[in-house]
């Protein structure tokens, strides 16, 4: 076993940084301008495929959020805590099927 072992907490902030690092390419491909030559069905491809990264860019954002929120709670001597899914709420569970 090697004594420089990584704690949780340096891996979430190494993970963090590197969302970082993600996003800020994610919004330079949003930047790019849509070619004014192209039309069609080529057009719609590209803006879909920016709409899509906007999208990625919007989750990455998310679990960076999350990350931040991990690393205080580790920092504080916290620990991980599991998610919990309410996808399935009251009415779900008791609608007619």
């Amino acid at each position: 076993m090697s004594l420089n072992r990584k704690t949780t907490l340096q891996y979430a902030v190494d993970l963090l940084d590197s969302t970082e690092s993600a996003i800020e390419n994610l919004i330079e491909e949003i930047r790019k301008p849509v070619d004014k030559e192209v039309s069609g069905s080529a057009r719609k491809a590209e803006l879909q495929s920016i709409k899509q990264t906007a999208v990625d860019a919007k989750e990455m954002l998310q679990i960076r959020q999350q990350l931040e929120e991990m690393i205080k709670n580790l920092s504080e001597g916290g620990e991980i805590e599991d998610e919990i899914d309410f996808n399935a709420g009251f009415a779900e569970r008791f609608s007619k099927r």
